[in-house]
């Protein structure tokens, strides 16, 4: 089994914790670590629903998470959440957090801090890649930091309004892509053909989620790229090709069944594939992500990848991404779970050894 070495405190710490073959989580032994975890007696909290506009789709993936960690024979418990103060007494219950909660205070970092807080292991990335991640401006930033294509953008800055058409006009043309700065699953997304569209769809997406930025339309492909932690590292899953019925991948097109046509893997040539693979893991990596993402790009018909987005919390519907990339790699759902269950233990492992 390949291994991720930690260094802490002078000593090099494996941040891998094998499970046996029989599906059942092992108890760890890792040299440098002198507790050990059973997950199966542990009490492992499902949270759905939220207030964010992915409220639907978090409760569908939820339903499934929780089915699947019943089928897998853990100690699961669902919480619909509906208001914020239904959070701290459902943390009371449970030793560890399995995050359904889509956008919003579930996947901007701000419960993964209060998680920190309470010393609750989670799912997944940590406080600072889901903010960073949620903020779509400041993810292009570091995309950009770290010389990875992303596309082209403008960010309003309050300007009037036709001062801010000219400005799109001449900085990037048309079509371009009107997106919020802090939503997920392509809500508030408005593709702009022409300069009189400009202004009502910036107004829209202003009224309905604050801030938002323009983007240059990127022609080609669209495609998403699974992460996922395996044997101790977090690795590219074979990608998918996404051919919406719709103008593009819009929410409608991500969650109804028969609106989009999944590619598996994504019809690219061997070197294109090994690159965009690549650029997702970079991206992942370059916001510290952990254990599982979504990484979005467009694909040009000249074969160049351009980054869009990194989704911490991807999600588990029976027509999301990364269980079908996942499947492709022959990992059935339940298995999928119970990965990102591990990542709770690993990460806190490899962050708080004793």
């Amino acid at each position: 089994m390949a291994s991720l070495w930690a260094l802490r405190g002078g000593s090099e710490v494996p941040a891998v914790l094998p499970w046996r073959e029989t599906g059942l989580l092992a108890t760890p032994t890792i040299k440098g670590y002198s507790h050990s975890v059973d997950l199966k007696h542990k009490r492992i909290g499902v949270l759905m629903g939220g207030l964010s506009p992915e409220r639907e789709v978090s409760l569908r993936s939820g339903r499934n998470v929780y089915e699947a960690l019943v089928r897998l024979g853990y100690r699961a418990q669902s919480f619909v959440l509906d208001h914020p103060d239904q959070i701290i007494p459902a943390l009371s219950q449970i030793d560890i957090a399995f995050l359904c909660l889509h956008g919003g205070i579930g996947e901007d970092g701000t419960l993964q801090a209060l998680l920190e807080i309470l010393e609750i292991p989670y799912i997944g990335s940590g406080v600072l890649a889901c903010a960073l991640a949620m903020n779509k401006l400041y993810a292009k930033r570091i995309f950009l930091s770290q010389q990875l294509p992303t596309a082209p953008w403008v960010e309003y800055a309050g300007e009037p309004w036709p001062d801010w058409q000219e400005r799109i006009t001449e900085s990037l043309g048309f079509p371009c892509v009107v997106k919020p700065v802090r939503e997920g699953s392509s809500i508030g997304v408005h593709i702009v053909h022409t300069a009189e569209e400009l202004i009502p769809a910036c107004q829209a997406t202003q009224s309905n989620f604050g801030e938002f930025f323009v983007e240059r339309f990127i022609p080609g492909k669209e495609i998403t790229a699974g992460i996922l932690r395996i044997d101790g590292e977090d690795r590219a899953l074979p990608l998918i090709e996404l051919r919406p019925r719709r103008e593009f991948y819009d929410y409608i097109a991500k969650y109804t069944p028969g609106e989009c046509e999944f590619i598996i893997p994504a019809e690219l040539d061997a070197e294109t594939t090994a690159r965009v693979q690549q650029l997702a893991l970079q991206a992942h990596k370059a916001l510290e992500c952990f254990g599982f993402s979504r990484v979005d790009l467009r694909v040009t018909p000249q074969n160049e990848p351009y980054l869009l987005e990194v989704n911490t919390l991807p999600g588990m519907t029976n027509t999301s991404d990364l269980p079908k990339a996942a499947a492709a790699m022959g990992i059935s759902f339940d298995e999928l779970v119970e990965r990102m269950l591990l990542t709770a233990i690993e990460k806190q492992s490899v962050i708080s050894p004793s």
